[in-house]
């Protein structure tokens, strides 16, 4: 049994007539008769009652109708979404963040954007760290990443460099140092602090550039306590574990006991928000969120936002 042959039967039932049925369908009325023959040998079941010059439904026939009807609304159906999908008008987007990207102003506004301009395509979220988030979009189970480092370690993923992000102090409130809420604070002045660091398994570029900055500063962090998540970091920071140096984003995660300080401009320690995505593979619902991403621009460019 072939779709033509649904076609061809659907017509001749609505029609109730070989001739009629065939000019609607731009076909000779010998070849339509023997396909309806052709239909009901594969069912093994007559559709039709036939007389002279009239050709009804019989009761099985009306029940075929029915789901023959439906087999052939459902292909047009597929038929068109995947058209959809190929103009990049519908499907999914399966789009990675680590905790501090899904903070950020800038990845809020382009997924918000994305699916005003796109309703009928749905990104999925997956939160990660840095080196998991790459690892899945090397496999393809992810379409984009928001990540905070560098990607040539990754050699087939590519990169598009959202923002520069100051950093910030988070501070447990009774500390000495969170008197002054808000007011930068050079890193030279947590010399003698505990540190509670959040490192990612394989590496993280905050924790990279941190270590970078703190030498430079000419002391050492003093890690007391280390985790892999950010928001953990801060949880730490609130029980009065030690301070955290976090992208300024984290800001927007209030908690009680923690005071955020930004760090002094002199110190020079900014974290990227980077778009990672394979270079090999793209999609037109992938070239639609990267056009997405290239229309918002950060205001703050190298600010703590």
């Amino acid at each position: 049994m072939e779709l033509r042959h649904l076609r061809y039967f659907v017509a001749v039932a609505q029609e109730e007539h070989i001739t009629r049925a065939a000019a609607r369908l731009g076909i000779q009325q010998p070849p339509l008769s023997q396909q309806i023959k052709v239909l009901e040998e594969d069912l093994g079941v007559d559709l039709f009652d036939r007389q002279p010059r009239k050709i009804r439904l019989n009761a099985a026939g009306k029940v075929f109708l029915s789901d023959a009807r439906r087999i052939l609304g459902s292909v047009e159906e597929a038929v068109e979404r995947v058209r959809n999908f190929n103009l990049g008008q519908e499907g999914n987007l399966l789009i990675g963040l680590t905790s501090s990207a899904s903070m950020h102003p800038i990845t809020i506004a382009i997924i918000e954007e994305f699916r005003a301009q796109h309703p009928l395509i749905s990104p999925q979220i997956e939160e990660g760290a840095n080196h998991d988030l790459l690892t899945l979009l090397e496999e393809e189970r992810l379409d984009f990443a928001f990540v905070r480092l560098d990607v040539e370690r990754y050699p087939t993923v590519e990169q598009h460099t959202l923002s520069h992000e100051g950093m910030v102090v988070a501070i447990p409130a009774r500390h000495p140092l969170a008197a002054e809420e808000g007011v930068p604070l050079r890193l030279e002045e947590l010399s003698d602090v505990n540190f509670v660091i959040f490192r990612h398994v394989n590496g993280s570029g905050i924790h990279e550039e941190l270590m970078l900055a703190c030498k430079n500063a000419g002391f050492a962090p003093k890690v007391m306590h280390t985790t892999e998540r950010v928001v953990s970091a801060i949880s730490m920071v609130a029980a009065s574990f030690g301070v955290a140096v976090v992208p300024a984003a984290i800001q927007s995660f209030r908690m009680p006991n923690v005071v955020y300080r930004p760090v002094a401009d002199s110190n020079d320690l900014t974290v990227p928000l980077n778009l990672a995505y394979l270079r090999s593979t793209f999609t037109e619902a992938k070239r639609k969120f990267r056009m997405t991403c290239n229309e918002i621009n950060d205001p703050d460019d190298g600010s703590a936002a």
